[in-house]
C-alpha cells in the first residue's frame, strides 16, 4: 500500500491549520517546525513489522466539529460507552474536535483543569507550553513529527499539588468520518503529591466498507514528585482504521505511573508505551492485553527506562492470536549508568488459537549498571490440553472450557480497569472478538 499523504504536510499547511483555529503564536510555530521535520524524517521501524506497507497516508483533513448540547445526540451504537452517572467528569471527541465537555463543580473547586487541549493552549499557556511534546519528541521520527503538526482536539488534565481526585475522569474518542483527521493528543500534568485516574475509550462507528483511515494518537503524562497517575485506555475500531498510538511518561522522584492498555483494535496496530523513570524511587507498572484476528498486523512495545536510583518497573503483556493474525511483542527494560538499586521485571505471554497465527514475544534487557535487579519471562503456546481435559471432566463443554482458560489468561489485566462499567464493556468486547 502507498504511504503517500492524503493532504500535503508542510510549513505553510501547518501554519494555515493553526490560523484557522486561531491558535497562539507559540503553538503555530511548534506545528510549523514539526511539519518541516516530517518532510525529512523517516517512519519508525518497529521490530519485524513493515508499517510502511500500511495506508499511512490516510490521515484525512481537518474538519471542524459540531458541538453537542447533550451526549444523547451521539450515534446509538456509541451510547453504551457514555458514563451513566450524570455527574461524571467526561469529554467526547468526534473525529477532528471536541463536541462535549462536562466538569463537576467539585473538581473546579479543587483547581483541577479538565478540558480540550486546544482550549487549554489558549487559556493556560503557562501550564501547557512547558510540557507539550516534552515527553513525545517531535523530532524522534516522521510519525511523531506528523502528529505534532496535525493533532486536533485532545485532552488536557491538570491536577494541582496535593489534590486527590477520588473518581476517575473519562474521555471518549470517536471516529465515524474516514475523511476527517483523527489525531487526539492527551497531556496530563500531575503536580507533586497529587493523585488521579484517567480512563478513555477509542472507538469507531461506521459501516464495514468504509475507506481506510488512521487514529494517530499520542499521550504525554508528566508525573511530579510523589504524584500517582493511573491511565487506562481501551481501543476498538473497525478493521479499516489503523491504530497508531504513542504513549510516554516522565516520572519524577517517588512518583508512580500505571498504564492499563487494551489494544483490541480490529485493524493494524502500532502501540508504543514508554515510562521514563527520571527520579529516585519512581515506579512504573504497565499491563497490556491484545487480541489479534483475521489478517491483522500488530506491533506492541512496552518500555521502561531507568535513570533514577531505587526505581522499579513492571511490565505484563498478554495477547491472544486467532486465524492469520501476527503480533510482535517487545518488552524493553533499559537501566542507565548510575541507576543503582533499580529493579525491572517483565513478562510477555502469547496464547495461540490457530496454527496460522503468529506471535513473537521479545523480552529485551539493556543494562548499563551493575548494582541492579532485572528479569524477564516470555512464552508462546496453545491452550493446554490438560486444562481442557480437567474442565471437561467437571461437566464443562470443550468450547466453554477454552473460553474459561482464555478469560483466566487475560484476567490479570481486565481486573485492573478502575471502573466497573468499563470492565463489563471490556469483557463483552473480548467475548465478541473471541467468538467472531
Amino acid at each position: 500500500m502507498s504511504t503517500q499523504l492524503s493532504t500535503p504536510i508542510n510549513r505553510s499547511s501547518a501554519e494555515a491549520l493553526s490560523r484557522s483555529k486561531q491558535e497562539p503564536q507559540w503553538l503555530a510555530s511548534l506545528r510549523a517546525e514539526a511539519a518541516e521535520l516530517a518532510e525529512t524524517l523517516a517512519w519508525p521501524k518497529p521490530e519485524k513489522t513493515r508499517i510502511e506497507r500500511w495506508s499511512l497516508g490516510a490521515l484525512g483533513e481537518y474538519k471542524a466539529a459540531e458541538q453537542l448540547t447533550r451526549v444523547e445526540d451521539l450515534p446509538a451504537d456509541v451510547q453504551p460507552y457514555v458514563p451513566q452517572d450524570a455527574g461524571a467528569d467526561f469529554i467526547v471527541q468526534r473525529n477532528s474536535g471536541i463536541v462535549f465537555r462536562q466538569l463537576s463543580e467539585q473538581l473546579k473547586a479543587q483547581g483541577v483543569i479538565f478540558t480540550d487541549l486546544e482550549t487549554a493552549a489558549a487559556e493556560h499557556p503557562e501550564l501547557v507550553q512547558p510540557y507539550l511534546f516534552s515527553a513525545v519528541k517531535k523530532d524522534e521520527d516522521k510519525l511523531n513529527a506528523l502528529h505534532a503538526a496535525l493533532w486536533n482536539g485532545g485532552i488536557f488534565l491538570y491536577v494541582p499539588k496535593n489534590v486527590d481526585v477520588e473518581l476517575p475522569v473519562q474521555a471518549l474518542f470517536l471516529t465515524d468520518d474516514p475523511e476527517a483527521t483523527f489525531a487526539p493528543h492527551i497531556l496530563i500534568v500531575a503536580e507533586s503529591n497529587s493523585r488521579v485516574t484517567y480512563v478513555d475509550r477509542v472507538i469507531s462507528s461506521r459501516t464495514g466498507d468504509a475507506a481506510p483511515s488512521i487514529h494517530h494518537g499520542a499521550v504525554e503524562v508528566i508525573v511530579k514528585a510523589g504524584a500517582q497517575v493511573r491511565f487506562a485506555s481501551i481501543h476498538h475500531m473497525h478493521p479499516q482504521v489503523i491504530d497508531l498510538s504513542v504513549r510516554r511518561s516522565n516520572v519524577e522522584r517517588d512518583g508512580r505511573i500505571e498504564w492499563i492498555i487494551g489494544d483490541l483494535n480490529d485493524g493494524n496496530v502500532l502501540s508504543d508505551t514508554t515510562s521514563s523513570l527520571d527520579g529516585a524511587g519512581s515506579t512504573s507498572d504497565v499491563k497490556v492485553i491484545s487480541i489479534g484476528a483475521s489478517d491483522q498486523k500488530m506491533s506492541l512495545t512496552t518500555r521502561a527506562v531507568h535513570f533514577g536510583k531505587n526505581t522499579d518497573s513492571l511490565m505484563v503483556t498478554r495477547a491472544v492470536m486467532k486465524e492469520q493474525a501476527t503480533a510482535i511483542i517487545n518488552g524493553i527494560t533499559k537501566i542507565e549508568k548510575g541507576a543503582t538499586k533499580a529493579n525491572g521485571v517483565q513478562t510477555e505471554k502469547v496464547l495461540m488459537l490457530s496454527p496460522k497465527a503468529r506471535g513473537d514475544a521479545n523480552p529485551i534487557l539493556l543494562i548499563d549498571e551493575d548494582d541492579v535487579t532485572a528479569g524477564h519471562a516470555a512464552s508462546v503456546g496453545q491452550v493446554s490440553p490438560e486444562q481442557i481435559h480437567y474442565l471437561m471432566s467437571r461437566g464443562i463443554s470443550k468450547a466453554q472450557a477454552e473460553r474459561l482458560i482464555i478469560y483466566g489468561f487475560l484476567a490479570p489485566v481486565v481486573s485492573e480497569i478502575p471502573i466497573e462499567a468499563v470492565r463489563t464493556q471490556l469483557r463483552e468486547l473480548l467475548e465478541r472478538k473471541l467468538l467472531s
